[in-house]
């Protein structure tokens, strides 16, 4: 059987695979609001959570990735039961190694502005 030729992704589908996943996590509960922050121009991606009620630390990021070229670095992963990076490996077929985990020390492409 020959090899099957996948072609590289561009940085245009990459930004849209990391937004849809971004998305994924949006949601309402009487506990939090749970909101993504979109930023194609910039090509960075978060998740905020904001609880119902006040509290010490009112705000904060869930989930934080960035498109790099062909590279996604992820600086906030989420959840362990539901981490960005397996999600787009998993739904998208993004492969491990165009996934840069910064929060776990990864080295970072020098390209990055």
């Amino acid at each position: 059987m020959d090899p099957i030729n996948v072609l590289p992704i561009t940085t245009e589908e990459l930004k849209h695979i990391v937004k849809h996943e971004v998305l994924g996590y949006e949601a309402i509960s009487d506990l939090d609001t749970v909101y993504a922050v979109l930023d194609d121009e910039n090509q960075k991606y978060a998740v905020m959570i904001i609880p119902a009620k006040q509290q010490e630390r009112p705000a904060w990021a869930f989930v934080l990735a960035r498109v790099i070229g062909d590279i996604v670095v992820i600086d906030e992963d989420g959840p362990a039961d539901k981490p960005l990076h397996q999600a787009l490996m998993k739904n998208a077929g993004i492969p491990r190694e165009k996934i840069v985990l910064a929060y776990k020390n990864e080295s970072i492409p020098t390209q990055e502005c």
